[in-house]
């Protein structure tokens, strides 16, 4: 069982066209400072992102961001968090972002949030980590991409299991017990190691 005390968190750099998007940003940070979980993010001061950090700061929570230097070069990185963490490239930059977290969740977001999270995804399916993922559907943003991950399982592209360890919602109550009660060695990988010989 998971125990989740360091999430990363990816979200967009915009805060979108709905104000639904960021006062549900606010409430996940607020949210995530009074159960007493570190956010991990990526570094910035504005959109979603920025609303995220600035509401586990307010709340007396721990704030690490992870940015490439270029970003930091063009002036969005957030001034003042707990830990800022820079480095070359957005390799690195994801790379470190999993190396600090236990748990990842997507709050609404474009290209770069889905990469990040996808990405995460695919690691899970391959046995190469064992931790809860998860999107934030405010508003209903993530619905259609909710269909078409039921669409790659009905076509044989993921296993129903994998699919079904992704969890889907909008109740951010709900979405921590989740969470914690994660059990990640129970989901079967899409690489059964058990088969495969030298």
């Amino acid at each position: 069982m998971a125990e989740v005390t360091s999430l990363c968190v990816y979200c967009g750099s915009s805060s979108g066209r709905h104000p639904e998007y960021a006062e549900q940003a606010h409430a996940f940070g607020t949210e995530m400072a009074r159960r007493g979980i570190s956010l991990v993010y990526g570094g910035g001061k504005v959109g979603l992102m920025g609303t995220v950090a600035d509401a586990v700061l307010a709340a007396g929570g721990k704030v690490i961001g992870v940015i490439p230097r270029q970003l930091v070069e063009r002036e969005v990185a957030h001034p003042g968090l707990s830990e800022m963490h820079v480095v070359e490239t957005m390799h690195q930059r994801k790379t470190r972002m999993y190396e600090l977290s236990d748990a990842f969740v997507a709050l609404p977001g474009g290209f770069g949030t889905m990469d990040e999270m996808f990405e995460m995804l695919t690691w899970a399916q391959l046995g190469l980590h064992r931790y809860p993922c998860a999107f934030l559907d405010v508003r209903g943003y993530y619905s259609q991409l909710r269909g078409m991950m039921d669409h790659m399982v009905d076509e044989g592209f993921v296993r129903s299991a994998q699919r079904d360890s992704v969890w889907f919602g909008d109740d951010m109550t709900q979405l921590f017990e989740w969470m914690q009660g994660y059990q990640g060695d129970k989901v079967a990988h899409w690489i059964d190691e058990s088969s495969v010989h030298a």
